[in-house]
């Protein structure tokens, strides 16, 4: 068989022996990988002539595109919210070790800050490409401060905001700079939102509803502006009623503009949500829903007290509270540990619990042509996993980036 040298001189890595999730279900094929990306293996042999240079035995397991996390505060000892003088390798070492749990890429999550925080550590977020290095950063998620007082949940009154006559102009002074940011999430009963969720909807950053007393009404206003995302459902928001069901009622409501789809993060970790209301939500509107860590900087470190911006939280076993309340604040979970819960649950194939993780984040985010799938040409972030959904291997741009080793660890 020729060579394929003449079309690039990047190796082909062809992956064998597994079950490859494309088109929204398991199938038996090779996974072909060059220089970063998926290949169609019919294109290399029939116009390159060319065969692989390298062949791996999957030994029967699943791959799957790699999880993409969009709130995630921190972990191992690392808080998003704090400004300090090692930020940038606090932010390396939780994009490092988040490669064991399946996440190649993730939204690092800032909790409502004072300004001044928010002046620092923003123009130290650069969006990046992943690799052995960590996971790929897509840009900060901007959690308040405008959001609701009385849907605060573990986020500081004191530095709440609300808009003023220059709304988005208060925005950017708060923040500083919208430069990297992907995500923010606000209160759509605020006046003067409206104006707000047009801006941000305009430069490209995702619009998110939470912390939250709106009403379904005001939901939907938000959405026909641009809204189209929900920060962790049912989570520090007026809970359903049948007469007006609040921001929840967006999953099955009718005032969605047409060819719009809103999605909706859940904390998949056995706490946060009751497993009913997991159920309920995926049965209104599955391919809505969007897992989310939601996880803190005691994520992978024992119990005790830990920060979470401004706050201190206490963990004890996996429930995550304000010191001294009983309020939850984040999660301790991993998103793997939340795509094995949400899998169990719910009773979803397996097919649907992985696009949660994946597929569904990358088309919140607009990407899903590059990463979220394993379709041709996409980047080849992929995991390797067992049949009961633990991961075994972690790649990025189709180089192996973390690997499970014998002892299990």
């Amino acid at each position: 068989m020729p060579s394929n040298k003449s079309v690039s001189d990047a190796p082909i890595v062809q992956f064998t022996n597994c079950r490859i999730l494309r088109d929204h279900r398991l199938q038996r094929e090779d996974l072909w990988v060059r220089e970063g990306k998926i290949l169609n293996p019919e294109k290399v042999f029939f116009d390159e002539k060319g065969s692989a240079d390298v062949q791996l035995d999957c030994k029967g397991s699943i791959i799957a595109p790699g999880f993409i996390d969009v709130q995630i505060n921190g972990g191992f000892g690392v808080d998003f919210s704090l400004a300090t003088d090692d930020f940038k390798s606090g932010i390396d070492l939780v994009s490092q070790k988040i490669l064991s749990h399946g996440v190649t890429s993730f939204c690092p999550t800032l909790v409502t800050s004072p300004p001044s925080v928010y002046h620092q550590v923003l123009p130290q977020i650069s969006v990046r490409n992943g690799g052995a290095h960590g996971a790929g950063i897509l840009g900060a998620h901007l959690e308040g401060p405008f959001i609701s007082k009385e849907k605060k949940g573990a986020h500081p009154e004191h530095c709440l905001r609300t808009f003023e006559a220059g709304a988005f102009q208060d925005l950017l002074n708060t923040y500083g700079s919208l430069d990297g940011v992907r995500i923010v999430t606000l209160a759509p009963e605020m006046k003067r939102s409206s104006e707000v969720i047009r801006e941000l909807t305009k430069r490209g950053i995702c619009v998110s509803l939470g912390h939250s007393v709106a009403n379904l009404s005001q939901a939907e206003e938000a959405v026909q502006h641009g809204a189209t995302f929900i920060t962790h459902l049912f989570n520090a928001m007026l809970p359903f009623h049948h007469r007006d069901p609040g921001i929840v009622g967006l999953l099955t409501s009718d005032k969605i503009p047409a060819g719009r789809r809103v999605f909706y993060g859940m904390i998949s970790d056995g706490i946060h949500t009751n497993p009913a209301a997991l159920r309920i939500a995926h049965r209104a509107h599955p391919k809505g829903l969007v897992l989310v860590t939601d996880a803190i900087a005691g994520m992978g470190l024992a119990p005790g007290r830990h920060t979470l911006g401004q706050q201190v939280v206490e963990i004890d076993g996996l429930n995550t509270y304000v010191a001294g309340t009983k309020t939850l604040s984040g999660s301790v979970a991993t998103m793997d540990t939340c795509v094995r819960h949400f899998q169990e649950a719910t009773g979803c194939s397996v097919e649907t619990a992985l696009e949660a993780a994946s597929l569904h984040p990358a088309q919140l985010l607009g990407i899903e042509h590059n990463k979220g799938t394993l379709n041709y040409d996409s980047d080849a972030d992929f995991l390797m996993l067992n049949d009961s959904l633990y991961v075994q291997a972690t790649y990025i741009a189709g180089q192996e980036v973390w690997r499970r080793d014998a002892s299990g660890m």
